[in-house]
């Protein structure tokens, strides 16, 4: 089912990407708690799943950067007379660089939670038969050489529910 993981990656972009998206989300957060983030532009949310060293080697980045993608689809089959219903699991990566360990992890959960603001601000239906009850996880790894000297990751995985013909 590549065309379930297709269709929710980019109506999760849609939103990530909308005029009340991320962009907009991590504005305000950075107003609000007057923080110093660098501003996330809807060049930088990429529906990718891709590793940090292999982007680095293949592309000009300016990091913080957010990947989107499908990471696993389910057709569970609930209802008898669908083709497709099931869930499929969405991941929202970001992914925070800088040459000082200083403010490092406070700004990546400062990210992580801009995300979670617009998902929260989601939740429902997102049209075509796609779902989003509202529920998250988020992860954060350890920080780690890579990107401009330092890199760390932080993820919001999620499920939507589906139901399509």
């Amino acid at each position: 089912m590549p065309e379930i993981a297709t269709m929710t990656t980019n109506k999760l972009m849609a939103i990530l990407t909308g005029s009340e998206g991320l962009p907009a989300a991590v504005a305000a957060l950075s107003l609000a708690q007057n923080l110093s983030l660098v501003p996330v532009s809807t060049a930088q949310i990429i529906d990718q799943n891709v590793a940090p060293d292999l982007a680095e080697r293949s592309t000009i980045i300016n990091y913080p950067l957010v990947y989107v993608y499908c990471s696993k689809v389910v057709n569970l089959l609930r209802e008898k007379f669908r083709t497709f219903s099931g869930n499929a699991e969405l991941v929202v990566e970001f992914r925070v660089s800088q040459d000082q360990l200083d403010d490092m992890q406070p700004n990546l959960q400062a990210y992580v939670d801009a995300g979670t603001q617009v998902l929260d601000s989601n939740r429902g239906d997102w049209g075509d038969g796609v779902f989003f009850g509202g529920v998250y996880e988020l992860a954060f790894n350890g920080i780690k050489h890579g990107g401009r000297n330092f890199l760390q990751i932080g993820k919001i995985s999620f499920v939507v529910e589906i139901s399509t013909d």
